[in-house]
């Protein structure tokens, strides 16, 4: 699963420029990535952007990361996973790439 999600990653809309890194974490998988805005993290610093969780279903939960909180948000779920990755990566809301 992992080499699929850093695939569709190639193809987001937002700072195309940076490296993001995925993670196993348990049964879910973390997207993490330097913060190019400087508006979570000033000095640069890799953080958190999303969590993707596969559910008994076969259906993907999405999260973001409220930085403010230190705090993983639901964002969405029964979703397919080309669903998630597709939000994930064109995020016209800015929500996941601050």
């Amino acid at each position: 699963m992992r080499p699929f999600i850093e695939r569709a990653l190639k193809d987001r809309v937002r700072y195309r420029y940076v490296q993001p890194t995925v993670l196993q974490d348990g049964d879910s998988f973390r997207v993490e990535a330097p913060c190019c805005s400087r508006n979570v993290d000033p000095a640069g610093g890799v953080i958190d952007i999303a969590r993707l969780t596969p559910a008994a279903d076969g259906s993907w939960a999405l999260a973001l990361r409220d930085h403010a909180a230190k705090a993983w948000v639901p964002h969405a779920e029964g979703l397919s996973l080309g669903e998630a990755l597709d939000t994930l990566c064109v995020d016209a809301e800015r929500r996941f790439w601050p």
